[in-house]
């Protein structure tokens, strides 16, 4: 990402709400401060050099920099992984089966934290030998390629770069389409009064679900113009409570409606198999916070504790959802879960809560990689022109948001290609190739290169996830686009 980065709300983690951790210098009002890439140099010439920086002595110097404990990173975790996606976690069982989502949603979780160790370790290794304490993701990213003893290998730091802050941008941009689509479906069932989900209205004269997303687009562009976080953040924590209240009726609707586990589907197909992986893995994803709040642990030795305990809670959060609501609806899963729950009181209002909480989510969601695309957009106008750009930039932006989302209305079909795409890179592939550029010349590939032979396998993974996943996840989209667009 462009800029300090550390106290960027995300890096990249469709699925849940930015985590804000201010610790960067004062900046214009309503804008970070993005910096082009730096001069990334190795000033550790021994691993003594290395271990004499101490990362937390220097952090304590950013006068902004505001430390939390262990469990207070653990919340910040949890509270950047669980989002919208979670909200679709029973479909995504649907779609690959209890016996083979509930081991797989343990194992992604599991595989999922211990690439994000390897890369906030090798984080931690880069502050040492730069003599920088603070980095983002795609600090991280350009400085182990230009600090690798190669100088082929350094002349790809700056495109390395790059590729990270696209994919950050399809990932959030990605996020924001889906959220457009759970608040119109969550409207429409509220205005028709129904408990039919379908595309087109329940009944005669209602309009379908493009109409809604299309009426949206005033309203979001109007929420996506505030530009200081500091209006948003007290609602994301009240989202994550909505998202707590789901996770409770969703559990009383499994024992209500199917209190014996009956007509599960124990497997399904290959093709439903990386449908629910690419789900699975937008649901969890935490890739985009982890290096922000371990800049801000005051323990930042600690931080494989608050890892492990912040990834066990991800994944019992969403087994709980995910399992309980297949159970409840079975085949009659829709995304988002609310959408599933009865047409009474108190469920009504937990959808239009879900609603209003998603709208200001979307906004804190857009506001990272908005930023990030602004800092290059801004270049071709003048200075004192840059706020009003700044507007019309961002109104043209939802617009094309909303725009994707009118042909490509399916949840599902979105969240799978953003998992496969994009997080397989930033959770799986990624942090293993920059810890072998870390390691590679100290402290070494050690005894018959188990750490190279370590990265080639976790890699491997992430990228059978990365081709096989996005590969149907995009056929999926284009069944879509024809139904949709064409056929329909």
């Amino acid at each position: 990402m462009v800029g300090t980065g550390a106290n960027t709300p995300a890096g990249g983690s469709g699925s849940g709400s930015p985590v804000i951790l201010p610790i960067s210098p004062p900046t214009p009002p309503g804008r970070p401060a993005p910096r082009p890439s730096r001069n990334f140099r190795n000033l550790a010439a021994t691993q003594d050099d290395e271990d004499a920086f101490d990362i937390r002595k220097e952090r304590e110097k950013i006068p902004t920099i505001k430390f939390t404990s262990v469990f207070g990173s653990v919340a910040h975790m949890v509270k950047g992984a669980l989002g919208g996606g979670i909200l679709s976690g029973h479909v995504s069982y649907m779609k690959g089966g209890v016996a083979v989502a509930i081991p797989l949603n343990i194992f992604f979780g599991i595989y999922m934290g211990y690439c994000l160790l390897l890369l906030v370790q090798s984080a931690q290794v880069l502050y040492r030998r730069s003599r920088i304490p603070v980095m983002s993701y795609a600090d991280v990213g350009e400085a182990s390629f230009m600090m690798f003893p190669n100088t082929k290998v350094q002349n790809w730091a700056r495109v390395f770069r790059y590729l990270i802050d696209f994919v950050i941008c399809v990932d959030l941009f990605g996020s924001c389409c889906c959220y457009q689509i759970i608040i119109a479906k969550s409207i429409k069932q509220l205005v028709e009064d129904t408990a039919d989900s379908a595309f087109y209205g329940a009944h005669e004269g209602y309009p379908n679900l493009r109409v809604y997303l299309a009426a949206m687009i005033p309203l979001v562009i109007l929420i996506c113009l505030i530009r200081h976080l500091k209006y948003l953040a007290p609602f994301s924590i009240a989202a994550n409570c909505v998202i707590v209240l789901c996770i409770g009726m969703s559990i009383y609707y499994m024992f209500t409606f199917n209190p014996r586990f009956e007509n599960l589907r124990a497997y399904t197909s290959l093709y439903g198999l990386m449908e629910y992986i690419g789900m699975s893995v937008f649901s969890m994803s935490c890739s985009g916070v982890v290096i922000p709040i371990e800049a801000n642990m005051n323990r930042p030795d600690l931080y494989p504790i608050a890892l492990f305990a912040g990834m066990a809670s991800i994944i019992v959060c969403v087994f709980l959802i995910s399992f309980s609501g297949y159970v409840a609806f079975l085949d009659a899963s829709e995304p988002p879960i609310t959408i599933n729950f009865p047409m009474t009181t108190f469920p009504k209002l937990l959808k239009g809560l879900i609603a209003a909480m998603i709208y200001v989510t979307h906004a804190l969601n857009f506001w990272v990689p908005f930023n990030l695309c602004f800092y290059y957009l801004k270049r071709l106008h003048r200075p004192e022109t840059h706020q009003r750009w700044e507007y019309i930039y961002r109104s043209i932006f939802v617009t094309l948001i909303a725009v994707t989302a009118i042909v490509f209305p399916d949840i599902n079909a979105i969240m799978g290609f953003i998992g496969c795409f994009c997080l397989s890179n930033m959770a799986f592939i990624w942090p293993n190739l920059i810890t072998l550029m870390v390691i590679w010349h100290r402290p070494g590939l050690g005894a018959m290169k188990w750490r190279l032979w370590r990265g080639i396998v976790l890699i491997g993974l992430g990228l059978f996830i990365f081709f096989c996943g996005s590969m149907v996840n995009a056929m999926e989209l284009v069944s879509v686009f024809i139904a949709m667009n064409v056929s329909g």
